[in-house]
C-alpha cells in the first residue's frame, strides 16, 4: 500500500503539464544525442546539465529532464549501430553484431522498430524493478556505518573504472587523480588550505559540475575537431518503416530474460549497461545455439542487447538513489546534479524528499511510453540527425557549456577551469585513461574522507575497525574481486566478434 500511495504522489507530480513537457523534451534531445556516434548518455547529460540551471528548474524537474535525456540516449544509441555499424555509445556495441547485418538485408526499418520495442521493454521493467527494490535497499542502507560506507566507496572505485579501461593501473591512476582534485580547498577539520597554490578561487574547492562539463563536453568538442570535422553519412538506406509483429512476438521471451539480466547487471556498482548488454546477448546466443543465426541479422540478436542495456540503465539508478553510489558513468553525472541541488542521495532521501524519488519514478514510466511512441513513427527524423555536420553541432555544444556554467557561478575563473578540464579530458582519453573514475573521485572523495575519519575517531585510530562487520568484509571482498575480475573478463566484453562488410 505504501508503494501505491507513493506512486500516486509521483504521478500527481509527473502528470503536471510542465513536468510532462520536460519529460518529452528530454526524451527527444536524448534520442538525438544517443544517435550521434561517440556522444552517448554520459556526455549528453553532462552537456545539458548547465541547461537546467539556466532554466531555473527545481530539483524534481531537473532530475526528470536529465533522466529522460539518459533514457532517450540509451534508446538513440541503436540508430547509428544499425545503420552505420558504429555504436552510438559503448552499450550499443553488441547491437551492431546483428543490427547492421539485418539492415544490409534490406530490413533496416524492421531492425530499428524491433530495437525500439526491446528498449521499451527493458527500460519499463527496470523502472518497475526500481520502484519495488529501491525502498527495500534503502532500509538495508540504515545498517551502514562509516566503515561500511568507506568500503562501499572503495567498491565503487574498484568496479566503476574496471570496465572502462584496457589497463587496471590506468583506472587506479584516474581514481587517484580524482581523489587528489577532491582534496583541493580548505580542510573542513583543520581550516587549512590544501593544494590551492595560494589561489583564492580554489579555496572553496573544485565545483564538480565545472569538472564534469569540461571532462565530457569540452573534451568531446576537442575530439570532434580532431576526428569528426568532416561530418557523417548514412551507411544503409532507410526505406519504408513498418512494425515487424512477427519478430516482436518471436522475441518476447528474449526481451524478458534480457531485461532481468540487464537489471541485475545495472544494480552492481560499476557494471552498468555495457555488461548488461553483453551478458544479455551472450546468454541468448547460448540458449539459441548454433542454429540461432546470431551474427547474421537474427532478431533475437537485436532484442537481447537492447533490452539488456536499457534495463541496466534503470538498474544503475538503484544504488545511486539508495546508497549515493553511482552504478554507471551517467549516474555519476546525475549524482553530481543532485549534489549541486543540495540533495543527498541515500536511504533518507525516500523519507525526506519522497516527491523527488517518486516523481522521478513516475516520470520514467511516462518517459518510456513517450520514447516508444516517439521512436517508431519519428525514426526517420532521428536518422537525419546522423547527417548533421560537426560544424553545426560544435558551436551549440560549446555555447550551452559556457553559458550554463557562467550563469551558475558568474565566475570567469570557472570558465577557464572548465576549458582546462576539457584539455585534461582530451589528454586522458588520448592516453586511454578513463575519465569516469576521475569524476567519481571528485564526487565521492570528500565523503570517502569523512567516512574514514569518522571510522578512525570511533575506533581510536584502529585500522581493523574498517573490517569490523560482515557487511564491511563482504564489500572489501567484492571490491577486490571487482578490481581483479575485469582482467579476465575484458577479452570477452571489450572485443566481441564483429561482423564486417
Amino acid at each position: 500500500m505504501d508503494i501505491l500511495a507513493n506512486l500516486s504522489l509521483g504521478f500527481s507530480i509527473a502528470l503536471s503539464p510542465y513536468t510532462l513537457m520536460l519529460a518529452v523534451i528530454g526524451c527527444f534531445l536524448g534520442t538525438i544525442i544517443g544517435a550521434l556516434p561517440g556522444l552517448g548518455p554520459s556526455n549528453g547529460v553532462a552537456i545539458l546539465i548547465p541547461l537546467t540551471f539556466t532554466m531555473g528548474l527545481d530539483a524534481t524537474s531537473a532530475l526528470v529532464l536529465m533522466t529522460s535525456v539518459y533514457y532517450g540516449a540509451m534508446y538513440g544509441g541503436r540508430i547509428s549501430s544499425i545503420l552505420l555499424n558504429i555504436p552510438g555509445d559503448e552499450p550499443a556495441l553488441m547491437t551492431t553484431l546483428d543490427g547492421y547485418p539485418m539492415a544490409k538485408k534490406g530490413r533496416a526499418g524492421d531492425a530499428l522498430v524491433l530495437s525500439g520495442v526491446a528498449s521499451f521493454v527493458g527500460a519499463f521493467l527496470a523502472t518497475i524493478g526500481l520502484m519495488l527494490l529501491a525502498p527495500m535497499l534503502a532500509r538495508v542502507a540504515y545498517l551502514f556505518g562509516p566503515a561500511e560506507y568507506f568500503a562501499l566507496y572503495l567498491l565503487a572505485f574498484c568496479t566503476l573504472g574496471g570496465m572502462a579501461s584496457n589497463n587496471q593501473a590506468k583506472s587506479a591512476i584516474a581514481s587517484c587523480l580524482g581523489l587528489g582534485i577532491a582534496m583541493i580547498g580548505v580542510d573542513n577539520n583543520s581550516g587549512l588550505p590544501r593544494l590551492t597554490g595560494g589561489n583564492l578561487h580554489l579555496m572553496d574547492g573544485i565545483d564538480f559540475l565545472v569538472a564534469i562539463v569540461g571532462l565530457f563536453a569540452i573534451a568531446e568538442v576537442f575530439f570532434f575537431i580532431e576526428s569528426h570535422g568532416k561530418g557523417s553519412a548514412i551507411g544503409v538506406k532507410l526505406d519504408k518503416v513498418t512494425i515487424p509483429w512477427k519478430d516482436i512476438m518471436a522475441t518476447k521471451w528474449t526481451m524478458l530474460r534480457a531485461s532481468l539480466v540487464g537489471f541485475i547487471a545495472g544494480i552492481l556498482p560499476g557494471a552498468g549497461a555495457s555488461l548488461g548488454s553483453f551478458l544479455a546477448y551472450m546468454s541468448e546466443k547460448s540458449i539459441a545455439g548454433k542454429d540461432g543465426g546470431f551474427g547474421t541479422g537474427a532478431p533475437k540478436g537485436i532484442a537481447a542487447p537492447e533490452a539488456g542495456n536499457n534495463a541496466a540503465a534503470g538498474g544503475a539508478l538503484v544504488p545511486m538513489l539508495t546508497l549515493g553510489v553511482p552504478g554507471s558513468g551517467t549516474t555519476a553525472v546525475l549524482l553530481a546534479l543532485l549534489m549541486t541541488l543540495n540533495i543527498t542521495p541515500g536511504p533518507t532521501l525516500f523519507t525526506d524528499r519522497p516527491e523527488v524519488v517518486w516523481g522521478l519514478i513516475a516520470s520514467l514510466l511516462i518517459a518510456n511510453v513517450v520514447l516508444l511512441l516517439m521512436n517508431v513513427p519519428m525514426v526517420k527524423i532521428f536518422v537525419r540527425v546522423l547527417q548533421v555536420p560537426a560544424w553545426v553541432l560544435l558551436p551549440g555544444v560549446t555555447m550551452i557549456s559556457f553559458v550554463g556554467i557562467y550563469s551558475l557561478s558568474g565566475s570567469y575563473f570557472d570558465l577557464i577551469l572548465m576549458v582546462g578540464f576539457g584539455a585534461l579530458g582530451y589528454v586522458l582519453r588520448k592516453l586511454d585513461i578513463p575519465t569516469v573514475p576521475v569524476i567519481l573521485g571528485i564526487l565521492l572523495g570528500g565523503h570517502m574522507e569523512d567516512a574514514l575519519r569518522r571510522a578512525m575517531v570511533l575506533s581510536d585510530g584502529d585500522g581493523a575497525f574498517l573490517f569490523s562487520s560482515p557487511i564491511a568484509i563482504g564489500l572489501w571482498i567484492a571490491a577486490i574481486l571487482g578490481f581483479v575480475a575485469p582482467m579476465f573478463l575484458r577479452g570477452l566484453l571489450r572485443k566481441p566478434q564483429r561482423v564486417t562488410d
